[in-house]
């Protein structure tokens, strides 16, 4: 089989979907592997690395999709809908596609992928499972996201974040306020921490607490019924309205006592919660800052009122605003080499003796195959999007 890697062409995406340390275990495996010229190029990876390890560079980009049996992306055309229109007329229906899909947002997109009739894998809905772990590419590049937001607050902020004990006078420690611990909130309280700041973070979750205060950090007790807050793959469940209100109350004091606000609570393929209202950005000091990691395009918005998708606002009161949706991308070696360990992994899993393996009766394979033969197979996306229940789906090994 033919594993096909090509350049990236989303907008300001500047990762690859294999890098070169994952070359061997594949060709070891029966593969081989062809690369667009310059595919790695703004992760840092030059061309010669990947033909060190055994890879084939090829010039056009149209021939290594058409050529390609299976062929591995960051972004499908499905979670590229504009620059990533040209390569669905390359796809054959034999072939399969590995990445991110977007599965959860737009169905138009969706669906234009599956009527090339591609096998299309879509590495967002790996299962929350232990044996998937090492294929779960949304923690993966949550804690890259994590890490670079907390560096983003710190070039942003007008102070230095840790305690210094100078000649000139004693400089106090950065308060920093963590909305959501999930893998992008945790990854951001050990960064704070480790930069010295002082921080406390919140998640509607009671378990993760001790996750919380195991990194340093001091867990926001508020007491609300959260009997239910969270789904079985261990995500944080969208809440009513009633809910969110009576957290906004509670949250408020954290805030306005906050240098730094990281908000990361997000719904998978839902709107954002309504976290931080312009009042309470109101009584943050002018020069605070707020990295909203919630920012999805298709809401135009985020855990912020006033976030504005890979925008930077500053508020009316000196509070600086981003909304990255994006942010791996700007750590492109570190998140690759990341995003790649988890596309080999899954490989490997669906491969077996140099033939794709579909078992529908194993949750990784079930969860994660997005369409086949024309149609959406998945029965969560076909669920969300309100598609007819199919009656039968066959499946070719």
């Amino acid at each position: 089989m033919i594993i096909g890697v090509v350049k990236e062409t989303f907008p300001g995406e500047r990762r690859v979907a294999l890098i070169p340390a994952s070359l061997p275990v594949l060709i070891k495996a029966g593969f081989a592997v062809r690369i667009e010229a310059g595919a790695g190029a703004a992760a840092g990876i030059a061309d010669r690395d990947y033909q060190a390890k055994g890879g084939t560079i090829v010039n056009e980009r149209a021939e290594v999709i058409r050529t390609a049996d299976l062929l591995c992306q960051v972004r499908t055309p499905s979670a590229n809908p504009h620059e990533g229109q040209a390569d669905l007329a390359l796809l054959r229906a034999d072939q399969t596609i590995i990445g991110l899909a977007e599965p959860l947002s737009d169905p138009a997109p969706i669906q234009a992928l599956a009527a090339t009739g591609v096998r299309a894998f879509a590495m967002e809905l790996i299962p929350r499972i232990t044996k998937a772990q090492s294929m779960d590419v949304l923690s993966s590049q949550a804690t890259v996201s994590g890490y670079k937001a907390v560096l983003l607050a710190a070039q942003l902020l007008p102070r230095m974040f840790p305690m210094m004990m100078t000649a000139a006078g004693t400089i106090a420690p950065v308060r920093v306020f963590v909305v959501g611990a999930g893998v992008a909130g945790l990854q951001a309280i050990a960064s704070a921490r480790r930069m010295g700041a002082i921080v406390q973070a919140y998640d509607i979750r009671p378990a993760v607490k001790e996750q919380v205060e195991s990194i340093g950090a001091r867990f926001l007790q508020i007491e609300l019924e959260t009997a239910d807050s969270e789904d079985k793959g261990g995500y944080a469940k969208a809440m009513d309205e009633t809910f969110y209100r009576k957290q906004r109350e509670l949250m408020a004091k954290a805030i306005a006592q906050s240098d730094v606000v990281i908000a990361t609570a997000a719904v998978p393929g839902g709107r954002p919660p309504l976290l931080i209202t312009a009042e309470m950005v109101q009584s943050m000091n002018p020069g605070s800052v707020i990295i909203d990691l919630a920012a999805k395009p298709a809401f135009k918005g985020g855990n912020c009122e006033l976030t504005a998708p890979d925008e930077t606002l500053t508020s009316g009161s000196g509070v600086t605003i981003l909304g990255p949706t994006n942010l791996a991308a700007t750590v492109p070696q570190t998140a690759s080499q990341m995003f790649a360990m988890n596309m080999t992994t899954f490989i490997l899993h669906i491969v077996k003796d140099g033939k794709l393996v579909l078992d529908t009766a194993d949750e990784i394979t079930n969860q994660t195959l997005l369409s086949q033969g024309g149609e959406i197979v998945n029965a969560r996306v076909r669920g969300l999007f309100k598609l007819p229940a199919l009656q039968s789906v066959s499946v070719p090994t």
